[in-house]
């Protein structure tokens, strides 16, 4: 019997809040921190790159690999804020999401609420479908008509989710109004997309489309291939739990649905440490600038399924949830 397995039955859930309620402790400082070391070089780089298109295309998109690092590290402040978790203040936390969400192309309150169903939901089969990469089983494929196969296959095939993915999950999806959202979220979802025409629209007034473009759009694509590449390998890989709502449990969903992605530290920095998530699904309360800390001093965390960045890009041919095997395979293995 694992670590996890004994501490799970011994330990009651208020234990899991009692224990790690030290890291939950936001630090106005180290928010600040995060906000020098994210947020602000991005904008830094972002004015650069505008004051370089007329000397040379090529720097700029040389410069967009790290602007691109940069934004998915505000995106983790973006996140952070979402959960209440970034500042010790919830308005600080609000505003700060919501400046955030401007520059990651997200509505703050909308995503807020479909990431909080995604924590309480992830790995139980019967409540997919907010927050999460679409996932078939096995006899739920089988039992598909030819073209939905194929457009499963297509949705969940590398060029499409990592290169036109994030035209879509970011700078198009945002901004329509889902049908779950109209009633509570539409004024917001469209005060965000009209904040972006204005912001966007000043930009072109200022530089041209043409700079505005060629600026914006490489790294976003890059940021956006990343989060969604992220979002996929925490709860994407071989042995990941999933369960029927009945049997689901939310330490084990946590512990074993989710991964430890150990990224060499250049990643895990851009990646805002959101590679330890199993400690964030466990705790989402926990900043981001906490989670190596809570990791590390806790043993029950070291027994997690830990992927390499190589095991991690691999895991991209895993489609199919197999319940009778309790692991994702691949379409080839499914018809085995």
């Amino acid at each position: 019997m694992t670590v996890i397995e004994t501490e799970q039955e011994a330990l009651p859930a208020s234990f899991w809040r009692d224990r790690l309620a030290p890291y939950a402790e936001a630090n106005i400082g180290r928010g600040l921190l995060d906000l020098a070391t994210s947020v602000l070089p991005y904008l830094a780089l972002t004015a650069l790159m505008y004051a370089l298109v007329p000397v040379s295309h090529l720097i700029v998109l040389v410069l967009a690999v790290p602007a691109a690092g940069f934004l998915v590290r505000t995106f983790i402040v973006f996140h952070d804020c979402a959960h209440g978790s970034f500042f010790p203040n919830r308005t600080a936390n609000k505003w700060t999401g919501i400046c955030c969400a401007l520059l990651v192309f997200m509505p703050f309150h909308s995503w807020r609420h479909e990431h909080a169903v995604h924590h309480a939901t992830a790995g139980d089969l019967d409540h997919r479908g907010m927050g999460d990469v679409d996932t078939l089983t096995v006899a739920e494929y089988r039992g598909r008509s030819r073209w939905r196969r194929l457009e499963y296959r297509l949705m969940r095939n590398p060029f499409v989710m990592l290169v036109l993915g994030p035209l879509w999950a970011l700078l198009l999806e945002p901004r329509l109004v889902p049908k779950w959202g109209r009633r509570r979220f539409w004024r917001v979802i469209l005060a965000t997309d009209l904040a972006l025409v204005l912001l966007i629209g000043g930009l072109c007034v200022l530089f041209g489309w043409e700079a505005v473009v060629l600026v914006q759009l490489p790294s976003a694509m890059l940021a956006g291939a990343t989060g969604i590449w992220l979002f996929y390998v925490q709860h994407q890989f071989e042995g990941v739990y999933w369960q029927r709502h009945d049997s689901w449990s939310f330490a084990d969903s946590a512990l074993r649905g989710s991964c430890y992605l150990r990224l060499p530290k250049v990643l895990q920095f851009f990646t805002g440490n959101i590679g330890l998530h199993h400690v964030h699904h466990l705790n989402p309360r926990i900043p981001n600038y906490n989670l190596q800390r809570a990791h590390n001093d806790n043993p029950v965390f070291h027994d997690v399924p830990t992927l390499s960045l190589w095991q991690g890009i691999c895991a991209l041919r895993l489609k199919l949830y197999d319940e009778q095997r309790g692991t994702l395979v691949s379409f080839a293995a499914a018809r085995g």
